[in-house]
């Protein structure tokens, strides 16, 4: 492997098993690199990518610093990144390799769909393979999901978004796409380890275990919380060997095959009001969830006599929040939210959430 090759660290896992709150982490702790984000995701409003624009306001090191240039955050939004790699990663990672003396770090996050293989293989393209080089392939689990005996939070609902996905050539198992995100992982977190009761964690070790060569190392974490050193500087170069993988959807992702947008085939819409009652919303929300076949719910709360802005994510029937950064001067304060889904309605979602506005 070159030395002056950029690495690149590709973050995969089912939708709500934390990637973003590992990324997020990752970043505060970026002691200075200059790391390119790519991030592929569904919805009108990005928010995972708003949140991770935002991760270099509270840095602990102050000179760490995304890419310049759509604040180092490149979004892939038609459709999961595995079926897109000629259409749309590759020519992002273009554009990274022609700026390459000004990057340190690639870092990817692909939609929970994803299979990292047909990724990892794209490193081996012309014009790539000379400057980059996959560090680690990190797939994250959810740990009570897996535990419980799911492979993920809603079961349903991941599977309703991969139905939802015409440019998805994969079988709808959700068995078999768990097996080849960890065949090509060589890291595995298993998140919400908090979460983790009792004998819970020896069977979620068992189950990934048998999933997994010796060679690869499990790390237990919460809140996404791990040290960069275990997560960067790994070198596995994994595109020299990715080919040795075999998974179940190795025949569907030939070169040139055509893909259509997700967005045309499932529910997205942005939804902004004004300042809310923070209980209320949330209770709100949990009502919707309950009610409605939502996929996924995230954005950014306005609460009165709150400095700070409330991140608010919710997937399955779970919602989780906290308080991200200050509002700034010259930013109109609202609530904003992104909601995905199947056959859901944006007046009904809409009229809803204006019970809590205050």
């Amino acid at each position: 492997m070159q030395l002056n090759k950029i690495p690149t660290t590709i973050v995969t896992g089912f939708l709500g098993s934390g990637k973003t709150t590992l990324l997020s982490n990752v970043l505060r702790q970026a002691a200075g690199k200059r790391i390119a984000v790519i991030v592929n995701e569904f919805g009108e409003l990005d928010i995972d990518s708003e949140l991770l624009r935002n991760c270099p306001l509270d840095c602990e090191d102050e000179s760490a610093s995304l890419v310049e240039g759509k604040d180092g955050i490149y979004e892939l939004a038609n459709g999961c990144i595995c079926c897109t790699v000629e259409e749309e990663f590759l020519p992002v990672m273009q554009e990274l390799v022609a700026r390459r003396d000004d990057i340190d770090h690639i870092l990817i996050e692909t939609s929970g769909l994803a299979l990292p293989k047909p990724l990892v293989q794209a490193f081996n393209w012309p014009g790539i393979k000379e400057h980059c080089t996959v560090d680690a392939v990190i797939t994250v689990v959810d740990g009570p999901a897996i535990a419980a005996g799911r492979f993920a939070n809603n079961e349903a609902q991941v599977q309703e978004q991969r139905l939802a996905d015409e440019s998805l050539d994969h079988d709808p198992s959700l068995k078999e796409l768990l097996d080849d995100q960890l065949s090509a992982a060589d890291i595995v977190v298993i998140s919400k380890n908090d979460l983790l009761l009792g004998d819970d964690k020896g069977k979620v070790e068992e189950i990934v275990d048998q999933r997994l060569p010796a060679s690869v190392k499990t790390l237990f974490i919460e809140n996404g919380d791990v040290s960069l050193d275990l997560l960067f500087g790994i070198g596995a170069a994994t595109e020299d060997h990715i080919d040795a993988v075999h998974n179940h959807h190795d025949h569907h992702h030939e070169h040139g095959h055509e893909h259509s947008h997700a967005e045309d085939h499932f529910d997205s819409f942005v939804i902004s009001i004004g300042e809310v009652d923070g209980d209320k919303l949330q209770s709100i929300l949990q009502t919707l969830l309950n009610e409605h076949n939502i996929f996924r719910a995230k954005g950014f709360a306005a609460l009165p006599n709150k400095p700070m802005r409330q991140v608010i994510q919710a997937v399955g029937k779970r919602i989780n929040s906290h308080f991200d950064r200050l509002w700034q001067a010259d930013e109109h304060k609202q609530t904003q939210l992104v909601f995905i889904g199947k056959d859901i309605q944006e007046a009904t979602i809409k009229a809803a959430l204006e019970q809590a506005v205050l």
